[in-house]
């Protein structure tokens, strides 16, 4: 965060973040997350919005049922402090900022301050339901207008802003938000109006995250389906009227093979953000915590007589992904380029290092078709012998691939190009979730990630089923006490997360 900026570079975006998904907002609100100092964000807004804004300060201002929600004058005055010393402030609001937003209120703020402001649009709740749940809004025979309609409205008012009547023979589709608490004053004020009893009625709970629920019911049942709060826990919309028949039974986001699974991502933190995007993908609700930690050297003067002496290298063997990028982003801090290997032969493990290699546009000559040191030994075991073989790994790990090399008849030199270690503190809401079974599968990657979420979530692994990348992987789990009950083959990320979507139980 700088706060040295002058004054008048302060500036507010009110960004809508979309109904709950995280892809769902827009490219415009990203990039401003992007570039922001402070991020003001409610319980409405996905906390994974704020990787966009990874160098800001995060401010939560409430969430139902976990913390005291923030009043509006306290959100506004927090707002405006930060842009009077010149910060750029995000205001992440779900859904969309002029609907049922309260944006109305700090724009009056913004403007009698005279602070710079800009409104992002967001995907609001009432459009995101509809195709999520499957139900058109709008329908050519059956609603051929939408009224968005409050079922909470301004507390201490001696009398209803909303014209019951008017709503009650509204030609076309209703949509209420924040009608849980309510839901007997206005189902019984429209049906008091003159709206038919046994109008259709589709609740929409948690619209466009992975555990999406959606009840049908008529609207004198409404009431008793959400009262108490208990019942349906917000967030909440409510659509009314003929269309809500026209639900897929189940809709599309229910038919994804993984829809309703939580599944919980072990890879270290740089790595495990693609893994999880192809389970979202599945309709996975995907938790991250990262087992191992990955991190540069703290004293690279072997690394770097490594990098000196590469000429004098036949090959080179990259034993990881992250062994690519931290050896060469070493070597060009350096000062030199990818002509220092132009005479080795390039090996790796797996399609995903050799992905990393082209990061660097450099194409590995050996590449066996899984994620194994073995497989690596047997594809360069004919091709080592009396060849000088620099092996580039962690700082930890097995020696098979070393002791193989040497078998073979390589000449071996070993760096270390990154630090290896365990996490020790998982995420208290993941280590809960997992001690009272909320998690459905653990996706397991390496033997050192296997002893690592051993030690940090130790019996509530038990409660899970557990998917191994490969024999070695779930030989340790055994050898821990675990049960294995998915396992790539071949051993890639992909035949993981296939693994996970072809069990029974999936």
């Amino acid at each position: 965060m700088n706060g040295n900026k002058r004054n008048e570079d302060g500036k507010v975006y009110l960004i809508g973040a979309g109904p709950g998904a995280p892809g769902l907002i827009t490219l415009r609100g990203a990039e401003l997350l992007s570039g922001s100092d402070v991020v003001l964000y409610d319980g409405l807004s996905s906390v994974e919005l704020l990787k966009h804004a990874p160098n800001a300060e995060h401010i939560c201002v409430g969430k139902h049922g976990q913390q005291r929600i923030w009043h509006q004058d306290e959100i506004i005055e927090e707002m405006l402090r930060h842009a009077r010393v010149g910060r750029r402030v995000a205001r992440l609001k779900g859904g969309d900022p002029a609907v049922f937003a309260r944006t109305a209120e700090e724009v009056d703020a913004l403007s009698a301050a005279k602070i710079p402001y800009e409104i992002v649009p967001g995907i609001t709740a009432a459009l995101a339901a509809g195709s999520y749940a499957g139900i058109p809004i709008t329908h050519r025979k059956l609603a051929s207008a939408v009224a968005l309609v409050t079922g909470h409205e301004e507390p201490g008012k001696t009398k209803s802003a909303l014209d019951w009547d008017a709503l009650a023979c509204f030609p076309g589709t209703l949509v209420i938000y924040m009608g849980v608490t309510t839901a007997k004053i206005w189902t019984d004020s429209l049906i008091k109006a003159g709206k038919p009893s046994d109008t259709p009625v589709a609740i929409v709970r948690r619209c466009s995250y992975p555990d999406q629920q959606t009840f049908r019911c008529r609207l004198d049942e409404v009431a008793d389906r959400m009262t108490p709060a208990s019942k349906i826990r917000p967030p909440v919309i409510v659509i009314i009227g003929p269309v809500a028949e026209l639900a897929d039974t189940p809709n599309w986001l229910e038919q994804q093979p993984l829809y309703g699974k939580t599944i919980l991502v072990s890879r270290p933190a740089d790595q495990a953000e693609t893994m999880a995007a192809s389970l979202r993908d599945l309709g996975a609700n995907v938790l991250i915590q990262p087992a191992i930690e990955i991190a540069p050297l703290a004293e690279c003067r072997d690394l770097d007589q490594a990098i000196i002496d590469l000429p004098k290298q036949d090959f080179v063997v990259f034993s990881s992904q992250n062994g690519v990028r931290f050896f060469l982003q070493r070597l060009l801090q350096m000062g030199f380029d990818m002509r220092r290997l132009g005479n080795c032969t390039i090996a790796c493990v797996g399609k995903q290092t050799e992905q990393a290699l082209r990061e660097f546009s450099l194409q590995s000559d050996i590449t066996p078709p899984d994620f194994r040191a073995e497989s690596l030994a047997d594809a360069l075991a004919d091709s080592v012998g009396g060849k000088r073989t620099l092996l580039i790994r962690a700082s930890r790990g097995r020696d098979l691939l070393k002791e193989r090399l040497k078998q073979d008849g390589a000449i071996v030199d070993e760096t270390i190009a990154y630090s290896h270690s365990d996490v020790t503190n998982p995420d208290p809401d993941i280590l809960e979730m997992a001690n009272e079974g909320q998690i459905d599968w653990i996706t397991i990657a390496s033997s050192a990630t296997a002893e690592s979420l051993h030690r940090m979530l130790g019996p509530a692994m038990k409660r899970s089923k557990l998917a191994s990348l490969s024999p070695i992987t779930s030989a340790a789990l055994r050898r821990l006490g675990y049960q294995v009950d998915a396992e790539a083959d071949p051993y890639t990320i992909d035949q993981l997360i296939k693994a996970v979507r072809e069990h029974p139980s999936t």
